[in-house]
């Protein structure tokens, strides 16, 4: 299968009203050049998996200013204001998820798991809807898992067949996202040659990976 394609080609494939997960914390870890280019090509009414929305004008911000976002599925808004501006009028819907939790969701998501049982919001608004369990005297509730039809991560490097590896903290939820979505793609600062990323060194392995962005020159 061919690994490598054009940003333009792929996003092409992205309908509107897909989900997609999307690496990153504030826009660390999160691919700019898959971004732009759901942007330029106006996706719509798509549903974001992802720890934040940034900033306005910063990573999944701008999907936000481009008004493209029907739903997120987010830990946090607070550094938005334009995302909280369009959930006040009904212009987007937001679920709120603590980080943990939404981390093991999408965990559970790519393991095939039928859920995670968390303590977080016990006994809050957030128990409302959820079946509870009791366990040696604590209330648990049941987080249902979280997938998606594509997964959007961004490594420092990869190889040409798709091995991936990420720096520092762009690590957070790229690796699981990679688990959890029907098709996989990838943007990395720089590809390199089979073998140069050590094998104990691979964060996320090829077969996970669909599409590699491929590196195009900028003309002028």
């Amino acid at each position: 299968m061919r690994k490598t394609i054009k940003v333009a080609e792929v996003v092409a494939r992205i309908p509107d009203g897909a989900s997609l997960m999307i690496g990153g914390f504030m826009a660390v870890g999160t691919p700019p050049r898959l971004i732009d280019e759901v942007v330029r090509q106006g996706k719509r009414d798509l549903t974001i998996i992802a720890n934040d929305t940034a900033r306005p004008g910063v990573g999944i911000g701008r999907l936000i200013d481009a008004r493209l976002v029907r739903r997120i599925i987010t830990s946090h808004i607070g550094t938005n204001p334009e995302t909280q501006r369009q959930m006040l009028v009904g212009e987007i819907e937001v679920d709120l998820v603590p980080q943990g939790t939404l981390v093991e969701r999408i965990r559970a998501g790519g393991y095939g798991l039928g859920g995670v049982l968390t303590p977080t919001g016990a006994g809050t608004l957030v128990e409302e809807g959820k079946q509870a369990f009791e366990i040696d005297g604590r209330t648990f509730l049941l987080e249902k898992p979280i997938n998606a039809d594509f997964a959007f991560l961004y490594a420092k490097q990869a190889d040409y067949i798709g091995n991936l590896t990420y720096a520092l903290t762009a690590r957070n939820f790229n690796p699981l996202m990679a688990m959890a979505a029907s098709v996989v793609l990838a943007e990395a600062q720089n590809i390199v040659p089979v073998g140069v990323i050590p094998p104990d060194a691979v964060m996320t392995p090829a077969v996970l990976v669909n599409h590699l962005i491929s590196q195009e020159r900028r003309l002028g």
